[in-house]
This record gives structure tokens, sequence and C-alpha cells, in this order.
């Protein structure tokens, strides 16, 4: 686990391990820019006086810090904790950040801290959250290792909790939506027998947000919009979100009737009809 200091999240360094001998090329300015886009000194601040908090305990410190209400509708939906099975617990991901931590912070509680995250790499600089964290790196060319560490995580005894999409929503036609969801978590819940909860998330970033990741989407090689989800999540700070649990769909529903990827756009639908 990365060592907590008063400077946890150290930009420069980020940039050497993810550009090695090229981020000595980034001018300063950009440098300094990008340290006020991520909140550099806040968020360390923040990393530095909830430093004796790991996991759950860590998230709802986070809640609390954003000064997140969170209104929960359908918590009678969660199975039991002592039902003695696994599931995965499957949400669309309208802010990119914020809604993970506060998702995390329910269900920990709930599950008594039974459950593991796959997630960007780069969260893995967060100290309180590493516990929770089974590491997928979405930036570097590390993807190879995405199977194997997607069955560690199933193989495990403890609930999974998955954004299908992948990258946090997008503005589409209007409205926002996340990008189609991919089938893994089908697959991987039909394999290991884990009934899956669908969860949806209300909320959503700035236009300028959705301006940008669209533009990104199209026209760049890089997610340049997840630079300003750190910007975002402190823009969302003092508001409220509607979090629904829907009942669990046996893994049995999804058969061969219909290919996983229809299977993975079923749940999605169904999400978002709560």
């Amino acid at each position: 686990m990365k060592e907590i200091t008063e400077k946890t999240i150290d930009l420069e360094e980020i940039l050497r391990s993810k550009m090695g001998a090229k981020a000595k090329f980034v001018p300063g300015f950009i440098v300094g820019l990008l340290k006020r886009l991520v909140h550099q000194d806040e968020v360390n601040s923040f990393l530095w006086e909830s430093r004796h908090l790991t996991g759950t305990d860590w998230l709802e410190e986070c809640v609390r810090y954003l000064d997140m209400t969170l209104e929960l509708e359908g918590m009678e939906n969660l199975p039991d904790k002592d039902d003695g099975k696994l599931y995965t617990f499957v949400s669309n991901h309208p802010l990119g950040g914020a809604d993970g931590v506060a998702l995390g912070s329910i269900i920990g509680r709930h599950y008594d801290s039974r459950f593991r995250y796959l997630v960007n790499d780069l969260l893995m600089n967060l100290p309180g959250l590493a516990p929770l964290c089974i590491p997928i790196n979405k930036t570097g060319k590390q993807n190879r290792n995405f199977p194997a560490m997607v069955e560690a995580g199933f193989q495990s005894d403890n609930h999974i909790l998955m954004y299908p999409a992948g990258l946090c929503s997008r503005m589409i036609n209007g409205e926002i939506h996340d990008l189609p969801w991919t089938k893994t978590f089908i697959t991987k819940s039909v394999q290991y027998q884990r009934d899956v909860v669908p969860i949806h998330f209300s909320g959503g970033n700035s236009k300028f947000f959705y301006r940008l990741a669209n533009f990104s989407d199209k026209h760049l090689k890089f997610n340049l919009a997840m630079l300003f989800l750190v910007d975002e999540m402190y823009k969302n700070v003092h508001k409220t979100f509607r979090v629904s649990f829907g009942k669990p769909i046996p893994w049995q529903t999804f058969d061969k009737s219909k290919k996983p990827m229809e299977w993975a756009k079923f749940v999605e639908d169904m999400v978002y009809k709560l």
C-alpha cells in the first residue's frame, strides 16, 4: 500500500510513472495547471487528515467530506449479508468518482466491507481505497492483465462492485447515459454463479465535462476528460443524490436465449428504469 505522506498525490511522480523519460518534456506551466485541476493540495490535505482510516470507514469519511446527501430507495432489495451467497453489484456511472465512493460506502457498510471494486489503477494512489480494490490499468499497456484481475475478483469470497460501461457516463442524445455496457459481468456472474444486483445512481457532471468527453472520444487517442474528474467531484459537493437498488437477478436468467452482450443491455436498460 502506498505510504501516506503530506504529499501522497504527487502529480509529477504520476506523470513520470506513466510517461517515463518523456515526462520531463511536459512544460512547467502545464504541470501547474494539472495540479490545480486535480486539486492536489486539497486532496492531499484530506488524505492526510483521514490517514487513520481505510476501507469502508474511509469511504464514509469521503461522503462526509463531500457533504453528499444520499437518498436510498429499495434497500430492502439488498440481499442479506449472511445468506451465504456472493453477488455482482452493477451500476451506471454518472459522476466518475463521487458515485463510486458513495456506493462503496453503502455496500461496504451493509456487507461488513466484504466487497471489492474493479477500478482504474490511478485510484490505487488513494491509500484508504486501496484495500478494497482490484486494480485495472486503463491508461497504460497492461490491459492484457484485465482478465487475470477480473478472474481474481470473481474467484474471491468478496462481493464485486462493477461499472460495466468502464468509463463514466456521456451526454448522449441530450441525456446523461452510460456508454454501452460490456458483457464481462454477465459471463463471470454465470461462471461463478453470482446473482446480479442492479443499481441506479442519479446526478451528473457539468455540461463542459460532457462536451469535452465527447470531443475526446471522437478526436483524441486518450481520455482527456479523465483529468477533469476530480474538478467535477468538487463541483458536486453539497448535492443530493438518489441511489436506487433493484431486486437481484438470478444468474440462471442469463441463459442461451440471448448473447452475453444482449443480456448486458437487458440489465443496463433495467438500471435506467429504477
